[in-house]
C-alpha cells in the first residue's frame, strides 16, 4: 500500500475535463455483486468472509493487470497503478480519507471483519469487498460521461467473473443483499453543482420531478449524506425490471434538463443584477484567499460561488480542476493527512485556511506567470 501516492495524486474524476464539467462534477457506475458459494455477509461467518476477500483479492490482481504471473485470458484492461487497501487494518482516519476521496463508502469503513478495496486507474476505479455485498464495483469519471464509465465497468465486471461465479436468478438476475439492488445490482449516479437553482428557490421543483422518475437525490457523499456547498448526486432507485442500458438511458436523458434548467438559472441570475452575483462571488474569493480560520462547511458554501463565478467569467482564479481539488483536500481526513497528524475542529479550522491560502496564491502567481 503505497499511501505516499494514494494523497499526492489528484482522483482523475476531479480534473474537470469531462463533457459538461461546469455543472457535471463526475459520473459514476457502481455493480453491486455476490459469490454463489458464499451467503450473504449478513450471515456470513469470520472464516467466510476471510475466504471471500482472499477470493475476491486474487480475482482482480489476476485480472486486471496484465503480467507473465497470470493465467486468465486478457480482458483488454491493464491497471498498472493497481492497489490493495486492507480496510480492517487502517485508521479511522484513513478510512475517512478514503470516504472523502470517494473510493469507499460509509458501509464498507463502518464494518467489522475482513474487508478491503482494491484502486486503479488514477483512482477512477475502486473494487469494495465485504461492503454490504461481497463486492462493489465503481467507475467514475470526470463531467457527464456515463457511456465510458458503462464501457469500462462491464470490463472490469467481466474480468472478476472470469474467475469467480456471482450469485445469480434466471428470473430476478443478480442477488444482491438489499432487494432495492436485486436485478441488474446497477447504480448510476451523476454528481451536479447547482447553486444558481438553490439561489433562485428552483431546487425543491428538480427534486420534486426527480421524485416522479423515481430517481435518488442526495449530497455529496451518496446515500445518508446531506447536500452542502449545492452540489447534488442524482441516481436511480430501481435496478430490477430493466436492462442496465435502459438505466443508464434513463439517467442520459433526465439529466441535460437539470443542467439546463442551471444554466437558465445562472442566465437569469446574471441578467437580474450581474453586479450583486460578482460582488458575491468576489466576496466568497478574498474569504476563501484571506480566511485565517474556516470551516468545511462555510468552505464548501463559498467554494460553491466561487466555482459558479469562474464559469460565468467573473473571476478567473481558481480554474475548474483546481476549484475540484479544493473540494476534497479541505475535507478533515485529507488536512490530517497532508499534515501528518490527528488535529480536533478548531485545529483543523485554521489549517483548513493555510492550505486555502497557499493554493489560492500558487493559483494567482501561476496566472500571472502565464
Amino acid at each position: 500500500m503505497d499511501w505516499d501516492s494514494l494523497i499526492s495524486v489528484t482522483s482523475g474524476w476531479l480534473d474537470g475535463s469531462g463533457p459538461q464539467s461546469d455543472i457535471v462534477i463526475s459520473s459514476r457506475i457502481r455493480l453491486a455483486r455476490n459469490l454463489a458459494q458464499f451467503p450473504f455477509l449478513s450471515r456470513a461467518d469470520d472464516f467466510e468472509r476471510t475466504e471471500i476477500e482472499n477470493l475476491l483479492r486474487e480475482a482482480a490482481s489476476n485480472n486486471l493487470t496484465e503480467s507473465e504471473e497470470n493465467t486468465a485470458e486478457p480482458t483488454g484492461l491493464n491497471y498498472s497503478d493497481l492497489q490493495y487497501i486492507n480496510v480492517e487494518e487502517i485508521s479511522n482516519i484513513d478510512r475517512q480519507f478514503l470516504m472523502e476521496r470517494q473510493l469507499i463508502s460509509r458501509e464498507l469503513s463502518d464494518a467489522n471483519g475482513s474487508r478491503g478495496v482494491v484502486i486503479a486507474d488514477r483512482q477512477r476505479t475502486s473494487l469494495m469487498i465485504n461492503e454490504e455485498d461481497h463486492i462493489r464495483m465503481q467507475v467514475l469519471r470526470s463531467g457527464f460521461s456515463l457511456d465510458e464509465c458503462w464501457a469500462e465497468i462491464n470490463q472490469v465486471d467481466d474480468a472478476i467473473e472470469n474467475e469467480v461465479s456471482y450469485a445469480f436468478h434466471e428470473q430476478f438476475g443478480y442477488l444482491t443483499a438489499c432487494p432495492t439492488n436485486v436485478g441488474t445490482g446497477i447504480r448510476v449516479s451523476v454528481m451536479l453543482h447547482l447553486p444558481a437553482l438553490v439561489q433562485t428557490r428552483e431546487i425543491k421543483k428538480v427534486f420534486h420531478s426527480m421524485q416522479k422518475m423515481n430517481l435518488a437525490v442526495r449530497g455529496l457523499y451518496g446515500e445518508g449524506s446531506q447536500a452542502m456547498g449545492d452540489y447534488y448526486q442524482i441516481s436511480n432507485q430501481i435496478t430490477l425490471g430493466k436492462s442496465e442500458s435502459q438505466i443508464i438511458d434513463m439517467i442520459k436523458g433526465e439529466v441535460p434538463h437539470i443542467i439546463d434548467y442551471e444554466r437558465r438559472a445562472r442566465e437569469a441570475l446574471m441578467a437580474e443584477n450581474k453586479q450583486k452575483l460578482h460582488d458575491q462571488v468576489s466576496r466568497a474569493y478574498g474569504i476563501l484567499r484571506n480566511a485565517q480560520t474556516i470551516s468545511s462547511e462555510e468552505t464548501l458554501h463559498l467554494l460553491s460561488s466561487l466555482r459558479m463565478g469562474v464559469n460565468l467569467e467573473l473571476i478567473t482564479v481558481p480554474q475548474i480542476p483546481l476549484a475540484n481539488e479544493i473540494l476534497i483536500y479541505t475535507q478533515p481526513a485529507h488536512l490530517q493527512k497532508k499534515y501528518n497528524k490527528e488535529m480536533n475542529s478548531q485545529e483543523r479550522n485554521s489549517h483548513r485556511a493555510d492550505y486555502l491560502r497557499e493554493r489560492l496564491t500558487d493559483a494567482e502567481i501561476g496566472q500571472s506567470d502565464s
